[in-house]
């Protein structure tokens, strides 16, 4: 008999092979993928990883603490590929990191979702977030400008475009049901546009 996609997450990453918490983690990303945030208990966790009702919560204590975990993932992988994109983009640094972003919300959709609809805090414009210390660097010099409060706004600003348009482009959006043609290049635009006005602004 052939085995089953759900078969071979437990072979490869269940309990019985010293992997409980990763075979959980990864079985919540892919009924957030799924069904949404909301969509799922601890025990369909735990059917999908092959492991008991009770086995989660030797390293869950509930379902909001496995949510948290997989949003904390979240943040840190997205940080890391921010981190990266404005090492290579230059002196267009933030947007690279602006279409980095975008690229992590439709490829890691359970990620993003964990992260931004769920109530867990991890980034987004906190000062030890290294995504968003990245991004505000990256705008200061195409600001030129050193004044942190001035810099800190633009960063903010600048994410806050990118963060609409990746919701707006997601799939199944409620807010923009087709979807966007080119979120990449409305970035673009949107983010020249503001960094233009900001350069001017006394």
């Amino acid at each position: 008999m052939a085995r089953t996609p759900d078969t071979e997450l437990s072979e490869r990453r269940g309990y019985h092979h010293g992997n409980l918490r990763e075979a959980l983690l990864e079985a919540a990303r892919r009924l957030i993928a799924e069904r949404g945030p909301a969509g799922f208990t601890l025990s369909d966790a735990a059917k999908l990883a092959g492991v008991s009702p009770a086995a989660p919560y030797r390293h869950f204590k509930d379902r909001e603490a496995l949510l948290k975990e997989i949003a904390v993932q979240g943040f840190q992988a997205l940080g890391r590929r921010l981190e990266a994109a404005a090492r290579a983009g230059g002196p267009d640094g933030f947007l690279a990191m602006g279409r980095a972003y975008l690229a992590f919300a439709r490829e890691e959709p359970a990620y993003y979702a964990a992260m931004f609809n769920t109530g867990h805090p991890g980034g987004g414009g906190s000062g030890d977030d290294p995504g968003f210390n990245a991004l505000r660097q990256a705008v200061g010099r195409a600001l030129g400008s050193s004044d942190p409060q001035r810099v800190t706004m633009a960063a903010t600003l600048v994410f806050a475009l990118t963060h609409g348009l990746a919701s707006l482009a997601a799939p199944g959006s409620i807010a923009m049901p087709g979807g966007l043609d080119d979120p990449e290049r409305m970035l673009d635009v949107g983010v020249h546009a503001l960094l233009t006005g900001l350069g001017k602004a006394p």
